[in-house]
């Protein structure tokens, strides 16, 4: 891993990232034929950190560059067969920060590896899935095949991308969600008119204590469509089984928790967001709570239609160890450059408040580039 050392507070210019495919969004992959389609995202970042009352930790910059490519063949329209891949340079400030929360939620050079103990490099998910039609806007989908619970739980039109939207962690997926990613799981979703649902059931390789479990989620989905604009209103349930250490590590725990996720549109530029939850204090937990929301701003209120800014904040409440309440908040500018690059500068604040002794607080300078195909 390339780092950047001794830079504080200045930031160096991000990593230049080129598409070698058609120049189409992410989520609107290359389509060789109707069966095939290939696509992916190619991102570089480089973030800096500017600490206060971190003797342990300097100011440094480090550079990340993750590259993710997926291929979809579809046999027919009602099955899929996915494949998704990720290779990464670099860990970025996620192994030197001495925050809970990492700056950076992307898979980086680390996560892509002996992914969930289970001996498997760089194969992040591979999937299969038939959709059953019901008629008009009713659906029912079934996927079995190393999953990502993100994928179908805790989604938020504002906040739940790391590589477009914000880049801290707890401003992607609620910190007290436990959702695990990249192992074998099922999967169902349904749709019925301004309904949704999602049902999960995963086995986890390993977890931070070096054990075995299983996982189960559940998101109910409601849709608005007002004078207003879109809206989405999501409830999320999840649990595990009793896996997990308890604070004093003499004891194995279930994890459960539950997040109020919601989007909502207020005319053509403005769009607000937030999430809240719990979970519980059984087993040894960081966070016993979280709010977090903010506000995307379209650039369509400066002629410029692809680009946004976004606001976020989060207060997050500790649990059981180390932490007594955390604070992050952050905000960026993205730059839509042609249909396949788009640049962010960002900013991000984090403070870490111990329950014993002074915990760490300051800044974080990030520019990220991202090349989706």
């Amino acid at each position: 891993m390339n780092s950047t050392n001794n830079i504080p507070r200045v930031l160096i210019p991000s990593v230049v990232v080129v598409a070698l495919c058609r120049p189409i969004a992410p989520a609107h992959a290359y389509d060789i034929n109707q069966q095939l389609s290939i696509g992916g995202v190619l991102a570089g970042a480089v973030q800096c950190q500017n600490l206060s009352a971190t003797p342990d930790t300097s100011d440094t910059c480090e550079p990340a560059v993750p590259f993710q490519p997926e291929i979809s063949i579809r046999p027919s329209a009602a099955d899929e067969v996915f494949f998704k891949l990720g290779f990464a340079a670099g860990n970025g400030l996620n192994e030197t920060t001495p925050f809970v929360i990492r700056p950076w939620a992307a898979d980086l050079e680390d996560d892509v590896t002996n992914i969930n103990g289970r001996s498997r490099d760089y194969l992040l998910t591979a999937w299969y899935k038939h959709t059953f039609s019901l008629g008009d806007d009713q659906d029912i989908g079934a996927t079995f095949g190393i999953i990502d619970a993100t994928d179908y739980l805790d989604e938020n039109v504002y906040g739940n991308d790391e590589y477009t939207q914000f880049m801290n962690a707890t401003l992607t997926n609620g910190r007290n969600v436990f959702l695990p990613s990249y192992d074998l799981g099922v999967a169902l979703e349904s749709h019925f008119g301004s309904w949704s649902f999602s049902g999960v059931l995963m086995d986890i390789g390993e977890n931070d204590d070096g054990n075995n479990y299983s996982f189960y989620g559940l998101q109910a989905g409601y849709r608005v469509n007002t004078r207003l604009g879109v809206g989405h209103y999501r409830v999320v349930v999840t649990g595990t089984s009793e896996d997990f250490l308890n604070p004093a590590g003499t004891e194995v725990e279930s994890r459960t928790s539950n997040l109020y996720s919601f989007d909502q549109d207020f005319g053509k530029i403005i769009g607000g967001w937030m999430r809240f939850g719990w979970q519980t204090e059984d087993a040894a937990v960081d966070y016993h709570a979280v709010f977090t929301g903010g506000i995307d701003i379209k650039g369509a209120a400066w002629q410029r239609h692809g680009d946004n800014i976004g606001v976020g904040y989060a207060y997050l409440i500790g649990g059981n160890l180390a932490i007594e309440r955390s604070n992050v908040a952050e905000a960026y500018y993205r730059w839509q450059l042609g249909e396949v690059l788009g640049l962010t500068a960002d900013i991000q604040y984090q403070s870490d408040d111990y329950k014993v002794g002074q915990g760490p607080s300051g800044w974080t300078y990030s520019l990220r580039a991202v090349a989706g195909f």
